[in-house]
């Protein structure tokens, strides 16, 4: 009677249990097969591959695919080589959503020989976050669309 009634509780606490497994094809998280199985990373890998292409034009100083973190070197524009711009992309999240994304711009202009930081307009870190997200965007479409 003691054997039935241990694995009854043992049932019924299974059932109890939650299942966190997520389609990795419907959050965009990245996985990487190994000997010792199945590796997914922390980030979204559309909003990754999207913040990658998006940042393209710029050198990059970091990427870390764990951590969802880029930085970007000091980029100058060809025809403004006394203002330059640095910018982080922070990726928070498994899911495709537009919280899932943080960006810093660093923006310094030059005076002679010396860099000083200068004020950023506010509004940059938003296109920048727009311009990811809608590539993310492209890039799930397309992959949904050749079933991979």
């Amino acid at each position: 009677m003691r054997v039935l009634t241990v694995v009854l509780c043992g049932l019924l606490l299974t059932a109890c249990g939650s299942s966190n497994d997520t389609d990795d094809t419907v959050t965009g998280a990245t996985a990487i097969e190994s000997g010792s199985g199945k590796v997914t990373l922390g980030v979204n890998s559309y909003l990754w591959h999207a913040s990658l292409d998006t940042l393209a034009f710029m050198p990059l100083a970091s990427a870390d695919p764990f951590g969802g973190v880029i930085i970007t070197d000091w980029y100058s524009a060809p025809d403004d080589t006394n203002e330059r711009m640095k910018i982080t992309v922070y990726i928070l999240d498994r899911t495709l959503r537009a919280d899932g994304l943080k960006i810093a711009v660093f923006r310094q202009t030059r005076s002679g020989e010396t860099w000083a930081d200068a004020a950023v307009n506010p509004d940059m870190s938003v296109r920048l976050e727009d311009a990811i997200l809608a590539r993310a965007r492209e890039l799930r479409l397309a992959s949904e669309n050749t079933g991979s």
